[in-house]
């Protein structure tokens, strides 16, 4: 059995294993920096560690891939029969991040 864990990061919680490719809300680094998560919130295996709220110690290391953004996604609001329309885009920023270690 694969060692697994959750972290927190970007106010979300994501399940990485070691050599898995992550998309993190941006994170200000440069590709090819070193990542290291410290609010670790589970780590699974052979035995499981919960923390409460994070496991002591433990931290999720990885590598900064690139950076990117995601495809647009469009709202269109529009009330009838008064002429009245918005258009708007957004496009949401993301690092890609290559899990290296999981220190528990």
């Amino acid at each position: 059995m694969s060692t697994y864990a959750i972290i927190k990061t970007g106010g979300k919680q994501v399940k990485v294993e070691v050599d898995q490719a992550v998309y993190v809300e941006k994170l200000d680094l440069e590709a090819g920096a070193e990542v290291t998560f410290d609010e670790v919130v589970l780590v699974g295996g052979e035995t499981t560690k919960v923390g409460t709220p994070v496991v002591e110690g433990a931290t999720v290391l990885g590598k900064v891939e690139k950076q990117g953004k995601q495809k647009k996604v469009v709202t269109f609001k529009y009330k009838p029969k008064k002429g009245s329309h918005r258009k708007q885009g957004h496009r949401q920023p993301y690092t890609k991040v290559l899990i290296t270690a999981i220190n528990a």
